[in-house]
């Protein structure tokens, strides 16, 4: 195995971290958000 065989390996890998990290960042974001709606609606209806 080369260095090049290594970088493709390395940048692989970086690329499916970031692509995981992406995720859980928008469902992160998506759960506040939603947390967020329902206090309103608490809020407002109490």
């Amino acid at each position: 195995m080369n260095d090049f065989d290594q970088t493709q390996l390395i940048r692989a890998r970086q690329r499916s971290r970031a692509r995981i990290m992406g995720l859980l960042l928008a469902a992160f974001v998506i759960l506040i958000f939603a947390i967020s709606i329902v206090k309103i609606q608490i809020g407002h209806s109490g």
